[in-house]
């Protein structure tokens, strides 16, 4: 059994009950469940149908997202979250890059690593290299000043969390910010690379080891064994090409405003809902979401 689920933006609301009954109809499905009024749909199916690719890019077009997964464990017991531009809506290094007046450099080298045209510690290395000199303070200004959370995060923790599932946050970013973002939404983990700082700034390197992509997998890996559960049960979500390996890897794997190359390589993909999307996939009505 499959089941069937559409979100729209909830801050357009714009998800049409005809269009909801009618692709039931059309791919005879089971009764609709209202997630949420105008915003969260699904029903059942027994089979995936064959022009699933072509009704989704439809639906995108009118602001909606589809998503098609199996019924069984839909409901999951861990979030795996990347940071930059998932958990919060910037990339770390871009920001400590503008306060050092880099900014275009970076957030050039930035956007080619998260599509997979450089390779990922290539492009960490050659990244924190012009950051060289910076006092360490900056980083504490950037996340005061610059930071700001993506919509629908602190909801998506407090309500999992409230279900007895763990959350952690593994980024290819640094610990200085991942600590901080992992207290103020309720992560119980987190890991990420860490900055070399000496007599107060930073030296342009990254204490090794690096944790890239396959860091990613093992922390899923290390995870779930340490909870005695398995990668089925969990969530994982993420936006660049350094995310695929845990998305592919766990049981739902979500690609949240994706960038294109990710988008390509995943099944499920969010480009309008926020992160609450996220709970909308495991079958929670915005009745049951724990106010943050």
């Amino acid at each position: 059994m499959f089941v069937t689920t559409l979100i729209a933006s909830p801050k357009a609301r714009n998800l049409d009950p005809a269009l909801v009954e009618n692709l039931r109809n059309a791919w005879g499905g089971g009764d609709v469940v209202w997630l949420a009024p105008d915003e969260a749909a699904s029903f059942d199916l027994e089979t995936p149908p064959m022009n699933a690719q072509d009704v989704w890019q439809s639906c995108q077009d009118m602001g909606v997202d589809l998503v098609i997964q199996p019924r069984h464990g839909q409901r999951k017991k861990m979030l795996l979250a990347d940071m930059d531009s998932t958990m919060i809506q910037q990339e770390c290094i871009d920001e400590l890059a503008d306060e050092a007046g880099v900014g275009a450099r970076v957030k050039d080298i930035t956007a080619r690593a998260m599509n997979g045209e450089l390779d990922f510690e290539g492009a960490i290395d050659a990244r924190v290299g012009l950051l060289e000199g910076l006092p360490e303070r900056i980083i504490d200004d950037v996340l005061k000043t610059r930071i700001t959370y993506m919509p629908g995060g602190a909801t998506l923790l407090a309500t999992m969390k409230a279900n007895g599932a763990y959350a952690a946050l593994v980024s290819g970013g640094f610990t200085a910010f991942t600590s901080a973002v992992a207290t103020k939404l309720g992560f119980d983990e987190n890991r990420a690379n860490t900055l070399d700082v000496k007599d107060g700034k930073l030296t342009g390197h990254v204490v090794r080891p690096i944790l890239g992509q396959e860091a990613k997998l093992e922390a899923l890996d290390q995870i779930t064994d340490r909870l005695g559960i398995d990668r089925s049960e969990v969530i994982a979500v993420g936006d660049g090409m350094n995310d695929l390996l845990m998305l592919a890897n766990a049981g739902t794997g979500v690609a949240l405003h994706g960038k294109p190359a990710l988008q390509a390589e995943c099944d499920v993909r969010i480009n309008h809902g926020d992160l609450t999307a996220l709970l909308y996939l495991q079958g929670y009505a915005k009745s049951e979401f724990v106010d943050v």
